[in-house]
């Protein structure tokens, strides 16, 4: 007899609602999943879970229910690319045929979404950290993020707002460069920008205009670059 795996989002157990939005700049928060998680802890622990028998009898669990409660366990908490969960499946060796299975009915039920992903994490690390849109870019290459949904997220910062942003994170800064001479001020602030992915061009200015003014002379200030 062929057995029915259960996938959360199906006619008996509701998806969550995709459209929540974690917090990710503290990761804690409900996150996409985060009720399919307690779902799959409470079968977990149930003893007449068919996997909890199998385990008894040390039968071999299924790849795709191992598949499954690895991503539910992992997205409880945060939302997850698919990239990164793909990689913990093929770190934890699940096949690849029951990753591809489990990783697609994800999706289709909204538990995985690059593109809410990735909107969140724009919204976050802007607002929450300073971050410019060539940092926010790199970082969620390195998730494993699509160029093409990188781009619409992006989309959501224009030039105005970033420089906006590096005004208020210099401005937040000034004060503890006081006593110090006009130019480690310049590189020292100028540099804190660039760390965060501000164009040499916009730091600059920035800065400058930050410091002249405070009373500064801005004028003849070295290049910190």
């Amino acid at each position: 007899m062929t057995r029915r795996t259960e996938w959360p989002g199906s006619d008996a157990e509701p998806a969550p609602d995709p459209g929540a939005g974690p917090d990710y700049g503290t990761g804690s928060g409900g996150g996409f999943g985060e009720g399919a998680g307690r779902r799959a802890r409470s079968r977990s622990r149930s003893s007449g879970s068919p996997s909890s028998s199998r385990a008894e009898k040390g039968e071999p669990r299924d790849p795709v229910e191992q598949a499954r409660d690895i991503c539910l366990r992992l997205l409880t908490g945060t939302p997850r690319t698919r990239k990164q969960l793909a990689d913990a499946l093929r770190k934890r060796e699940i096949p690849d045929e029951a990753a591809e299975e489990v990783l697609s009915r994800f999706e289709d039920v909204g538990l995985i979404d690059d593109a809410a992903f990735a909107d969140a994490w724009v919204e976050s690390r802007h607002h929450g950290r300073g971050l410019a849109r060539r940092a926010l870019v790199r970082e969620l290459r390195t998730k494993g993020v699509d160029s093409a949904v990188i781009d619409e997220a992006i989309g959501q910062l224009d030039s105005e707002q970033e420089e906006e942003t590096a005004r208020e994170l210099v401005a937040r800064k000034l004060r503890s460069t006081r006593g110090l001479d006009r130019d480690r001020r310049l590189r020292r602030l100028a540099g804190m920008l660039a760390r965060k992915g501000y164009g040499e061009g916009m730091a600059l200015r920035v800065v400058r205009q930050a410091l002249e003014e405070e009373g500064e002379d801005a004028e003849g200030l070295e290049e910190p670059f």
